[in-house]
């Protein structure tokens, strides 16, 4: 499972033209599952992505938690980041999850991130033609792979 975390002041989702989902102050989470995944690392990973100290404090240092700021989460579900480029100039997408196996640990990560935070998140449409908007704060971006637990 394979993370994308911005640091945001806001941002958005639209599918259609529609906006389904919206945060102000928070962080966007563009999330990859790959075949090998589980709901362990989903546990993981939505425990880390809950206790980054990524926000900054009154002397400016980053070492708040998102529930310190009383942030929003953003989650958009997007295979692309499993995508291989090594061989050839169009990525291959083999190491993404099958789309039954991905949404399944994506609703499961995005439930397990809402009862660890303790409040409900904001999320894309699965497998949708997504239009994301965001203004990044810092900018602040972090990758994080359950594979790569560093």
């Amino acid at each position: 499972m394979r993370a994308v975390i911005q640091r945001v002041s806001e941002a958005s989702v639209s599918v259609n033209g529609q906006c389904v989902g919206s945060i102000e102050s928070g962080l966007l989470v563009l999330l990859g599952v790959t075949h090998e995944d589980t709901e362990q690392d989903a546990d993981w990973l939505a425990s880390k992505i809950a206790q980054l100290r990524i926000f900054s404090d009154a002397d400016g240092k980053m070492n708040l938690a998102i529930d310190q700021i009383e942030g929003s989460v953003l989650l958009i579900s997007q295979f692309t980041l499993f995508a291989a480029t090594k061989k050839g100039n169009r990525p291959s997408f083999v190491e993404a999850a099958a789309p039954e196996q991905a949404n399944q640990l994506y609703l499961y990560f995005g439930d397990r991130l809402e009862q660890l935070l303790s409040k409900p998140i904001q999320r894309g449409v699965f497998a949708a033609d997504m239009k994301v908007s965001l203004l990044n704060d810092g900018p602040v971006t972090l990758i994080m792979d359950t594979k790569n637990k560093e």
